[in-house]
């Protein structure tokens, strides 16, 4: 190998041994970015149209019913009391009632901020889902329940407070009546009035477009009703206690349409619906035997509003209201028994001397 190729191969190797160095002692390249983080999404809080439709179906039942006069003045006006009185379906009541506690339960911020507290994450927001799903009593357990039960116990307690003070007077009204010629009158098709009573009370009824509207909105934040209560206490009734599942899952997301078939179960309880049913039983025997005018404005005071709103009371579990003419006999009743002792004593006082 010549000189001169000998230096060149030197060169070469010496340059390749630099530049090996050189990379050595240079900077590491930075590492990629991290990946950007995945958005948390919460999903809102939602409640199924056909839901909200039947706390609209509710309240409409309850604004007809409570617009009833005890005022009549013919048997046509009891003809057409009746029929408004008496076109609800049970089942169809109760499952609104349930919904429209629900809807007021998503207006107390305590109760929706503690359920949707567990909504960020969706493993732990579907577990929590499916213990109310598999029992309903668990939405007792979070924070805000019982300001949000006082809410709902007081909606519905008022509803079914209106129905049973003015069942109260329609059924005296049964009685103020019986000084009218008309009210002695017989009802003429009476075989028929049953047949219809039993008919609408099979009969789902809808809701005002514009009071769905207004449940729909305020299903979506608390404060959009003007809805009060105090804060109650535990336990609750079946009916509370199932409203306050169906909001809490409508908080978490899970109350839409694609979760109606395991919400549709939580909108029904044995206890309310049996006296719902009771209440229905009883006004068709009324009008299976009522005869004239003002026995049927017995059936209407009596076994419609009365029976129904002391069933929605005792759903609610609100107690119900003294009614004032039956305290009032009450007290004469008494005050004549302490009367009549008290003279008894003083004539047999009088005998021995």
């Amino acid at each position: 190998m010549s000189n001169a190729r000998s230096i060149r191969l030197s060169r070469a190797l010496l340059v390749a041994g630099l530049a090996a160095v050189l990379s050595a002692c240079a900077a590491p390249a930075p590492p990629p970015p991290p990946p950007p983080p995945v958005a948390v999404v919460i999903p809102p809080i939602s409640l199924s149209p056909r839901v909200v439709e039947q706390a609209s179906a509710y309240r409409a039942y309850v604004a007809r019913a409570s617009a009833i006069s005890p005022g009549f003045t013919g048997g046509g006006d009891v003809a057409q009391s009746l029929k408004t009185g008496e076109a609800y379906e049970p089942g169809q009541l109760l499952r609104g009632a349930i919904a429209y506690g629900a809807v007021v339960a998503l207006q107390d911020p305590a109760f929706v901020a503690g359920v949707r507290k567990f909504a960020a994450d969706p493993d732990q927001r579907r577990t929590v889902a499916y213990e109310i799903m598999k029992d309903p009593a668990y939405a007792v357990g979070f924070a805000g329940s019982s300001s949000a039960a006082g809410l709902v116990m007081t909606a519905l307690g008022d509803d079914g407070r209106k129905l049973l003070e003015l069942g109260r007077s329609v059924r005296q009204a049964a009685y103020d009546v019986q000084h009218q010629a008309w009210s002695k009158a017989d009802v003429p098709g009476r075989d028929s009035r049953l047949a219809l009573a039993k008919a609408l009370s099979a009969t789902p009824v809808l809701g005002e477009v514009g009071e769905t509207a207004r449940l729909q909105m305020a299903v979506s934040g608390p404060g959009q009703m003007s809805v009060t209560g105090e804060s109650a206490s535990p336990p609750y009734t079946p009916l509370v206690i199932h409203s306050l599942a169906v909001a809490a899952l409508a908080a978490l997301g899970y109350a839409d349409d694609n979760s109606l078939a395991q919400v549709l179960p939580i909108l029904a309880e044995p206890t309310s619906a049996t006296c719902l049913n009771m209440s229905k039983l009883n006004l068709y025997q009324c009008l299976a035997v009522a005869k004239p005018h003002y026995e049927d404005v017995f059936c209407l005071g009596q076994h419609i509003l009365t029976d129904t709103g002391h069933c929605l009371m005792k759903g609610a579990g609100v107690p119900e209201p003294v009614d004032p003419r039956v305290q009032a006999a009450a007290e004469a009743a008494l005050q004549k028994a302490s009367t009549t002792t008290t003279v008894k004593r003083h004539v047999k006082k009088r005998s021995r001397n």
